[in-house]
């Protein structure tokens, strides 16, 4: 059997690893599209604030680990997906044969429509190389202003504030992390920014990046309600999406990803897709959706593998979870936290103390919650919507007082 693994990161790796356990005879190639060994993303900030070196970002750290595996590495780009005849192409000319195919690229940097992107001093950070341009401009005192307040943005963030940059950021949405909090949630992350001394605007759409000029700094930010913001250096990290664009004519069916079914198996026999790349079962919701975190890529990577090995292993879903920490204050969102149609809520709020849970409710179940500040009871909420019981009387409880999730826990879950 000849298994071939586009991709070579948190999903790719772990799926190698999995075919290679589940069939000691096959062939595997391990196929990456950077000249780096094979690391994590989501650890380049802890290298940019100087918490680890490069090796920290490593997912293996043992140079010979592939190869006492007999998994073959190689660095190419697919350029097409021949489902017909078993082949990929390959930027130079090379192609491929395989009889199963995984494809666990990831996602992509999203580049704004802004004049101006392409000049010097303005980077995505998003691959190692990115990285150590960043790092090399990123020095204590200089203006940097990053372009984007989502989750990525926000991880950035931490990472030059710990640099000890002057830091401006803008986002073009009406709060911070949009996709992960509601306004009043997002709202409070930004003053707690503000607190901790990083400029936040939002509702501030960039226009441009004009140059600046000789006795300036190197640019210029044009926004549309704001004034100028000046920059030596500035970072873009605007979202990203799933780096499907070679799939193109390949037959594969692609909403915002890859649909699979609860194997992790295409629309084309024989090709599976795993990770950010992936849009397969949302828990919560019962539709497809991707979820671009690492445990999840990790997940759909193992359970890829054992289904390209021949060991059926259904994938139950993915629960949207993110949790996240800025400049100190923890926030969390899960499940349907955005509601649900004629369900009921309850909040809780305390805006000096930085701290808020707002709860989700489907009938008598819960189903999604937001907490900021707040968090010693993260697990046991989750536990709630997971475990999808219902709550009776406990409910009317709950909105009343958000706050004794436990004892709801303990009643319901426990029956204590």
């Amino acid at each position: 059997m000849q298994y071939v693994v586009v991709g070579a990161g948190p999903a790719g790796v772990v799926a190698a690893e999995t075919l290679r356990s589940e069939d000691p005879d096959g062939e595997i190639v391990l196929l990456g599209g950077e000249s780096e060994p094979v690391y994590s993303r989501m650890a380049i900030p802890y290298l940019l604030s100087n918490q680890i070196d490069e090796t920290g970002t490593y997912l293996r750290h043992d140079p010979d680990h592939f190869e006492n595996l007999g998994i073959r590495q190689m660095q190419g780009r697919v350029t097409a997906v021949l489902p017909e005849t078993k082949r990929l192409n390959l930027e130079g000319g090379e192609s491929l044969v395989y009889d199963r195919l995984l494809i666990a690229t990831g996602s992509v940097p999203v580049k704004p429509p802004v004049n101006g992107l392409d000049q010097r001093g303005v980077h995505h950070c998003w691959t190692l190389e990115d990285s150590r341009h960043i790092a090399s401009l990123a020095q204590p005192e200089t203006k940097v202003v990053l372009m984007g307040a989502g989750f990525i943005g926000c991880i950035i963030m931490e990472a030059l504030v710990a640099r000890g940059v002057d830091l401006t950021v803008l986002e073009m949405g009406d709060r911070m992390v949009p996709r992960m909090m509601d306004q009043t949630a997002g709202n409070m992350i930004r003053r707690w920014c503000l607190k901790k001394g990083v400029t936040v605007h939002t509702s501030a759409k960039v226009v441009a990046v004009d140059p600046g000029n000789e006795a300036g700094t190197s640019m210029r930010l044009r926004c549309e309600s704001i004034d100028p913001v000046d920059a030596d250096l500035v970072v873009v990290a605007t979202g990203v999406r799933p780096d499907t664009g070679f799939l193109e004519g390949s037959g594969i069916e692609i909403r915002q990803g890859i649909i699979v079914d609860e194997y992790l198996q295409s629309s084309v026999p024989g090709i599976y897709a795993a990770g950010d790349v992936c849009e397969g079962l949302d828990w919560s919701s019962g539709r497809h959706a991707v979820h671009a975190i690492q445990p999840a890529a990790v997940e759909t990577g193992r359970l890829a593998g054992l289904n390209m090995a021949g060991r059926q292993t259904p994938h139950r879903g993915n629960m949207d979870m993110n949790v996240l920490d800025t400049l100190g204050l923890v926030s969390v969102s899960m499940g349907r936290w955005r509601g649900v149609e004629d369900g009921e809520e309850a909040t809780l709020l305390d805006e000096s103390g930085f701290r808020y849970i707002k709860l989700q409710f489907e009938e008598d179940r819960l189903v999604g919650a937001i907490t900021l500040g707040k968090t010693e009871h993260v697990g046991v909420i989750r536990g709630l919507i997971q475990s999808r019981v219902r709550l009776g009387k406990w409910k009317n409880r709950l909105v009343d007082d958000p706050s004794r999730i436990m004892g709801v826990y303990l009643a319901c879950v426990q029956g204590i």
